[in-house]
């Protein structure tokens, strides 16, 4: 079964700031029909303005995993941590006990888009951590694993059963992903079309997946989406 999250049905708010789309309930948008999927809680596509961001702020038992999609994001954290992403970087914070962190546009001028994603860990109460790796060379064609349980395939370890990819298609083109009845999937399109196993998406669509042996996965026009295997 494939259940697609339109896209201009996610929260929205300009705050002239930010601009942002949330796919599952999230500060002041609650929607008891969306409140996540599995273990996956916040799905937040960001547009923050020049020289803007977030604040220091506080996190406790998240698996917190940022996607750049262009232009610059600026970090720094509790842990010690300074570090800016750049367009197909992933950061990774297991906040775990508990941390905090401010992000912010690096530039003065130009915005920069990302995805905000939480995760519910495996273990709440784990000691912080922080990885940042960029995935900007993720091949076309095919699905490049940003995240997983034990860091396989130079992904980013994460305290849950879950796998996060980013994919990557040319006009035409199809990749198929074996995700079996006993696991769970979504589909985050970033840009472009995308069928999931004939289940059409836009910019900005959400699909949910269950009960489904196996994903085929193609684009009329080109695509760039994230792809979650959850337990």
């Amino acid at each position: 079964m494939i259940k697609i999250r339109p896209a201009q049905e996610r929260g929205h708010f300009n705050h002239g700031w930010l601009n942002t789309c949330h796919t599952f309930s999230f500060a002041d948008y609650c929607d008891p029909q969306h409140m996540g999927f599995r273990s996956l809680r916040v799905i937040n596509e960001d547009r923050v303005a020049g020289g803007m961001g977030f604040g220091t702020h506080p996190h406790k038992d998240f698996e917190i995993i940022s996607y750049v999609i262009s232009g610059a994001l600026r970090h720094r954290d509790s842990m010690g941590h300074q570090a800016v992403m750049r367009a197909g970087e992933v950061q990774r914070i297991s906040a775990g006990a508990g941390i905090s962190h401010s992000e912010f546009n690096d530039s003065d001028s130009e915005p920069v888009h990302f995805l905000q994603i939480w995760l519910l860990p495996s273990r709440k109460g784990v000691t912080p951590d922080y990885a940042q790796q960029s995935f900007a060379d993720a091949k076309l064609g095919a699905l490049t694993m940003i995240a997983s349980p034990d860091g396989a395939d130079k992904s980013i370890p994460i305290n849950q059963d879950a796998r996060l990819f980013v994919g990557k298609l040319s006009a035409g083109r199809a990749v198929d992903y074996p995700l079996t009845v006993t696991r769970h999937g979504w589909v985050q399109l970033i840009d472009g079309d995308l069928t999931v196993s004939g289940a059409a998406l836009s910019a900005g669509d959400g699909a949910a997946v269950s009960g489904e042996a196996a994903l085929t996965l193609t684009s009329r026009t080109g695509a760039h989406f994230i792809l979650f295997d959850l337990q």
